[in-house]
């Protein structure tokens, strides 16, 4: 099952796929934006705002594919992104730098929100459209 067939019976499934890859994309750039043009944060706390944003677009892609395969795909390229922004600070960010740690916590927040597949909440954003255009 591909392409269109691998999402789920979204009323507008090519706009919500959509808006999930310019998440995707905005995960990338703000990774990679100077670090003095973020805001301070305590130490470490880095590793909790990967951890959300992983978890964010990893939950997001639960609400979208509808095939344990097609989820696996949107878990193992998340993953990949994490390892490419890393990498991507290493080679291209003179103020951000390469951390594995960073990684954990993306895998850790993929593997979090993969697990929503897991319970009543897989089909929100179903339930939400529903409601949305019953009216």
């Amino acid at each position: 099952m591909t392409g269109a067939r691998a999402l789920k019976p979204l009323r507008h499934p090519r706009a919500w796929l959509a808006l999930w890859w310019l998440a995707v994309a905005l995960v990338f750039v703000v990774c990679l934006l100077p670090a003095p043009d973020l805001p301070t944060v305590p130490h470490g706390f880095d590793k909790v705002e990967h951890f959300l944003a992983f978890f964010l677009l990893s939950a997001s892609a639960v609400q979208l594919y509808a095939t344990p395969r097609a989820l696996w795909r949107a878990a193992l390229g998340l993953l990949a992104l994490g390892i490419a922004i890393e990498l991507a600070q290493f080679a291209f960010t003179a103020s951000r730098s390469m951390d594995p740690r960073d990684v954990l916590a993306d895998a850790l927040g993929v593997a979090a929100g993969a697990a929503i597949a897991l319970t009543p909440l897989r089909d929100l954003l179903l339930r939400i459209e529903a409601r949305l255009f019953a009216r």
